[in-house]
């Protein structure tokens, strides 16, 4: 599925591959490349928004039934700000809608939870960290 949004950016499924440098260099560039992968990486639907040619940012998007779960949602941080990731997130809740999800969820960092509120998801959980960094589940229904 291809979507052509406003401007030159366009939103195209990716392999898992594809996600991995966005991942690593945007979320965990101190760990190893092996730190951003998935263990069910195989098994998800995989996003790539490009401008101009360019993949600027990823999200992957993991379907269990009626339950859906983004994760691995980057951008370069010179895309940042610009709306690429908010189609980017439009167009993953329509696929889990498409796909028959009701529920769709992720661990946010705290620095992004404004971003998520936006789309009508809210905190479900206490916080916790992934090493030094805050989050919260986030959820919304679809």
């Amino acid at each position: 599925m291809t979507t052509q949004p406003q401007d030159t950016v366009s939103i195209r499924s990716i392999t898992p591959e594809q996600t991995y440098p966005l991942r690593h260099a945007v979320l965990w560039p101190d760990k190893p490349l092996d730190y951003v992968k998935v263990d069910n990486d195989a098994d998800g639907y995989h996003f790539g928004a490009f401008r101009d040619e360019d993949l600027v940012a990823v999200i992957s998007l993991f379907v269990d039934g009626k339950e859906s779960r983004f994760r691995k949602f980057a951008a370069r941080p010179d895309r940042q700000r610009q709306g690429i990731g908010t189609l980017l997130l439009n167009h993953v809740m329509a696929e889990a809608q498409r796909v028959g999800a009701m529920i769709i969820w992720c661990d946010a960092r705290l620095d992004a939870a404004d971003f998520y509120r936006r789309f009508g998801m809210e905190a479900v959980s206490e916080v916790f960290y992934k090493g030094t960094i805050p989050y919260a589940k986030f959820s919304r229904t679809l």
